[in-house]
Order: structure tokens, then C-alpha cells, then sequence
């Protein structure tokens, strides 16, 4: 545990609670902590998370872009339901992802965990991407996928960065309960 990894977590966090309640600092808190996850899995040879964290930063500014485009006349985020085809489609894509990140890193990088390292990162690459298109189904996927990150950092000694991946799955379920409720009202309620 370093004091880098504690403010890492803490940016994190924060970023997590904001993206939960809709709010649109969510974004550049959530680059900063994008940043500064990118340096910690560089240090503990994390690779694809690593490069998940950039891929997070483009990601992070595409939602920022369609956040600002799917606000209702009140303001708020509008949440938009996922259809099964969309969700059919995420799932394969993480999947195929997730082969191929494995396949690579297993051979061509030093990385600890090669297979749950790429299988996660797939998947939450599919998670962000929901959460811009603004899905309620965006938070079962990342409960799920935060669960087993919980036992990744456990296994590489980030106790702090573990403990925040719990909290995010606590985030989570609030935050697919938030959004459901939303979803629910419709645009004209939310």
C-alpha cells in the first residue's frame, strides 16, 4: 500500500458516487483516476489493465460528449434502456476481447494474470461503454466484473485498491437502482 494507491482509490471513488448520481463531473474526476490507475498497474505489471485505463480516458470523453447530447429539458442525464440485440452483442464482443487480450499478453508480455486480467479488462471496456450510452444494465456488468476484481488485487497485495473495488460494487447497486428508477420515469419524470 502506497500513498499513490490511497489517493488513486479516493479519486476513484469519488468519480464512482458521481457517475452513480448522474452527474456530469463524473467525467474529469474519472480521467484523473484513469491517470492515475494508468501509473499503479504499470508498477505491479498489470498490463492490460494498464492499457484498459487508457482506453478508459477515450472512453471517459466520449460519454462526456454523450452525456452533454442526452439530457432531458430539466438537465438531467436521460437513462436509456439496453435492448437485448445491444446486450447480446456487448456480451460477445467482452468475450472475443477477452481471448484475444489474453492470448497476446499470456505470450508476448511478463504479465501476473494474463487471462482474468484481459477477460476483466474486456469486459469492462463493454461496462464503460454502457455507462456512456447511458444503460441501467451497465451496473450488473460492473458488479459482476468488480467482484472478481476484488480477488485480482487481492491476489497482487493492492489491499486499498481492492477494498475500493467492493465499494464500487456497493456503488453500483446504488447506482443501477438510481438509474433504473430514472429508466422507469422516462425522460419527461427523470
Amino acid at each position: 500500500m502506497t500513498a499513490f494507491e490511497i489517493v488513486a482509490v479516493a479519486v476513484s471513488a469519488a468519480g464512482i458516487w458521481l457517475t452513480a448520481t448522474r452527474r456530469m463531473l463524473c467525467w474529469p474526476v474519472n480521467l484523473i483516476a484513469c491517470a492515475l490507475y494508468f501509473k499503479l498497474f504499470l508498477d505491479v505489471r498489470l498490463y492490460a489493465d494498464m492499457v484498459l485505463q487508457a482506453l478508459f480516458g477515450l472512453a471517459i470523453l466520449y460519454g462526456w460528449v454523450a452525456w452533454s447530447r442526452g439530457k432531458d429539458a430539466a438537465g438531467d442525464v436521460v437513462v436509456a434502456p439496453l435492448r437485448p440485440t445491444q446486450a447480446l452483442a456487448g456480451l460477445v464482443a467482452g468475450a472475443v476481447g477477452a481471448v484475444a487480450i489474453g492470448w497476446f499478453t499470456s505470450r508476448h508480455t511478463n504479465a501476473a494474470l494474463p487471462w482474468m486480467d484481459a477477460a476483466l479488462s474486456s469486459f469492462s471496456l463493454v461496462a464503460q461503454y454502457w455507462t456512456a450510452r447511458r444503460h441501467a444494465a451497465s451496473w450488473l456488468l460492473w458488479i459482476g466484473v468488480d467482484g472478481l476484481y476484488v480477488g485480482m488485487f487481492l491476489v497482487k497485495g493492492l489491499v486499498p485498491t481492492a477494498g475500493l473495488y467492493a465499494a464500487m460494487i456497493v456503488l453500483a447497486v446504488i447506482g443501477y437502482r438510481q438509474w433504473r428508477r430514472a429508466e422507469t420515469r422516462g425522460p419527461a419524470a427523470a
